[in-house]
């Protein structure tokens, strides 16, 4: 009876340990599984990611290489092989990198610094402004801009500003940015966003030329609806109005493109043909300086800009 007792004893635990013993084995296995996915998708993901980034950079430096197409057209001497700076698009193959640019010449922009009191008032009403909040808030862009601190009939100056509750009024200067009209008391963000497209600090012209004038800045010109600007712009890029017959304003005017500017906006789309893209936005100015380039740099942004 004692030694049956001592075998079952001696018989069972062996079992029972090869039991914990392939428990255990599992585990270890589904550890090793789980680090080994782990390890394998940390490496896919720094792969997608160094690609992603290899992918961003070639965009990035084809857009620039965009820039300097713009600025090699636009210094070539024959007039028939320059790009018609007036917002066209035109398109370009940089091997297999797809590459869009348009070109607006500053000429064609509201120069907020130079602009008339009634070209200003145009603009903001053609960009649905009423006529009573028009005239207030081109009294206190004008008021930003001129040396005094007298304030004109609507306008703004530093009492204006302190009762509204800020503490800088206007500079009293030229704006150095367009960016600036937001400082200007009574200035909304909306507006100034649907104006941005059409306003320079660069051509120092009071009008806008229409010869290269964006959709915004053509608003400026008095009898000038969204329609009929839509519909210039259209003529103005046809191959008639690009053969030189210029296109017809509302007023019956020809608007035909007379000599070459210095300073324009150029915007440059580089897609991959992965369909990853960037964009680089500049406004550059011909000549350069004394470091030999071909152009300066006036202002420069990169990628998506809301």
């Amino acid at each position: 009876m004692k030694a049956s007792r001592l075998a079952a004893f001696s018989l069972s635990p062996p079992g029972h340990q090869r039991g914990i013993a392939l428990v255990i084995v599992l585990w270890i296995l589904l550890l090793v599984t789980i680090s080994t996915g782990a390890y394998t998708l940390m490496a896919r993901m720094d792969q997608l990611e160094a690609h992603t980034v290899i992918s961003s950079t070639r965009a990035r430096m084809a857009a620039e290489s965009g820039i300097n197409l713009a600025v090699l057209s636009l210094r070539d001497p024959d007039e028939l092989n320059r790009l018609i700076p007036d917002g066209r698009p035109y398109a370009f193959q940089v091997q297999d990198i797809f590459v869009e640019i348009e070109v607006t010449d500053e000429r064609g922009k509201v120069d907020i610094n130079s602009v008339n009191e009634q070209t200003l008032l145009q603009l903001l009403q053609g960009h649905g402004l009423q006529a009573g909040d028009a005239e207030y808030l081109a009294a206190a862009i004008l008021d930003w801009v001129d040396v005094d601190e007298i304030e004109r009939a609507s306008g703004a100056e530093l009492p204006a500003y302190e009762s509204a509750g800020l503490g800088v009024g206007p500079a009293n200067r030229p704006f150095v940015m367009i960016e600036e009209l937001l400082q200007v008391l009574g200035m909304p963000w909306d507006l100034f966003k649907k104006m941005e497209p059409g306003l320079t600090v660069f051509s120092k012209l009071g009008v806008p030329d229409a010869a290269y004038a964006p959709l915004e800045a053509l608003l400026a010109i008095p009898d000038m609806t969204e329609e009929d600007a839509l519909n210039f712009i259209a003529e103005r890029q046809s191959e008639d109005a690009s053969g030189g017959m210029g296109a017809t304003l509302p007023n019956g005017q020809v608007a035909v493109a007379r000599g070459r500017g210095l300073t324009y906006s150029v915007l440059a789309k580089a897609t991959l043909p992965n369909g990853i893209w960037d964009q680089v936005e500049a406004t550059i100015r011909l000549g350069g300086g004394g470091d030999g380039r071909p152009y300066t740099v006036l202002k420069w942004q990169e990628g998506f800009h809301n």
